[in-house]
């Protein structure tokens, strides 16, 4: 999202995986949605955005967090 919540379809989500340091990206929806899937529960992960040379601040998921579904919104100032 930008930062008047409005959505940001065609961003893209970089997850970082915090034990292999590998990363993977994902290009938001229409409705500025992401997803990624079967994720390892003993690992910390970092999650950010970019989108027209700007990015979100980095987010962090825990491996003590046990929830099985994490939503995490991320939000771009593209007004910068």
């Amino acid at each position: 999202m930008d930062k008047s919540d409005a959505v940001l379809p065609g961003a893209v989500v970089y997850l970082k995986d915090g034990h292999s340091l590998s990363v993977k990206s994902y290009i938001s929806n229409d409705q500025g949605g992401y997803r990624f899937g079967q994720l390892s529960q003993n690992t910390d992960y970092e999650v950010w955005a970019e989108s027209n040379g700007k990015k979100s601040a980095v987010k962090t998921i825990s491996s003590f967090d046990n929830k099985n579904q994490v939503v995490i919104d991320l939000k771009i100032d593209t007004e910068k």
